[in-house]
């Protein structure tokens, strides 16, 4: 994927570019006990009639709230800057299930630090996601089917009480007035399934850059285009995603979901 190996140069390319983290800047461990929101229920799978239709024993809880588990570490240690400048990618491996225990265990990985979800088995984390203070600059959307333009108040559901709403009890954003960075994903999520998915769907992976820090309240437009589909394990689409405060893009992903499962 080109737009992997671009982020993988811009993010060796840093002004810190051999930083090392005093004891101060190293993330920590952290755990929770995951649980679903209940917006999520609009996608079957986070239900558990949904996830058993699936096969799966309960409901599994939404990548977007595991990601917001694990950037908990992150904020600790390295706060505002990593909100406003940092970024990384997060890829889902396993489920993670309503009511595991959920560990977040980072370990510094070079000028990275990866953060893996692990629950009672840790020799197979949930989720794994390489984080890096600078995530580099803005890229332009590539062509592909290119979705509608989509309007989303930063408030509520999309504001800073994503984490503390999944059970995470850091006051940081809630302190300073700002959005969570999973709202991010989760803003992409609702481009998924409003436009793209079929029936019960699966985020994969995102590549999540941050390029300023937004203020809830504010108005974010999404612009979105879909660069690719594939077949593995069920239909794929890979979005290019640009949400856009204030004439700005604050945050750039590339997102990818099985949007329809076999």
């Amino acid at each position: 994927h080109c737009s992997t190996r671009r982020f993988k140069e811009s993010s060796t390319r840093q002004t810190h570019e051999h930083w090392h983290m005093s004891n101060a800047e190293q993330p920590v461990e952290w755990s929770i006990v995951a649980q679903n929101l209940p917006e999520h229920a609009r996608n079957p799978i986070h239900t558990d009639a949904g996830a058993q239709a699936a096969g799966f024993p309960r409901a599994l809880v939404a990548g977007v709230t595991t990601y917001a588990y694990m950037t908990h570490p992150l904020i600790v240690a390295w706060g505002e800057d990593w909100l406003a400048r940092g970024g990384g990618e997060i890829r889902f491996r396993r489920p993670v299930f309503d009511h595991d225990v959920l560990r977040c265990v980072p370990v510094v990985d070079g000028d990275a630090v990866l953060v893996q979800a692990v629950t009672s088995e840790p020799e197979q984390p949930r989720a794994i996601f390489r984080a890096v203070r600078d995530g580099g600059v803005v890229q332009p959307l590539r062509d592909g089917e290119v979705l509608p333009s989509k309007e989303f108040q930063l408030i509520d559901t999309f504001s800073c009480d994503y984490g503390s709403r999944a059970g995470d009890d850091l006051s940081f954003f809630a302190d300073r007035g700002l959005v969570h960075p999973a709202v991010w994903p989760a803003l992409a999520n609702d481009i998924v399934y409003n436009y793209v998915a079929r029936g019960s769907w699966v985020h994969m992976r995102s590549i999540i850059r941050h390029h300023a820090t937004a203020p809830v309240g504010a108005t974010a437009e999404l612009r979105s285009v879909v660069v690719k589909r594939f077949e593995s394990h069920g239909e794929r689409a890979v979005l290019d995603v640009h949400v856009v405060v204030n004439n700005q893009v604050v945050a750039s992903l590339e997102h990818e979901a099985i949007v329809a499962l076999p």
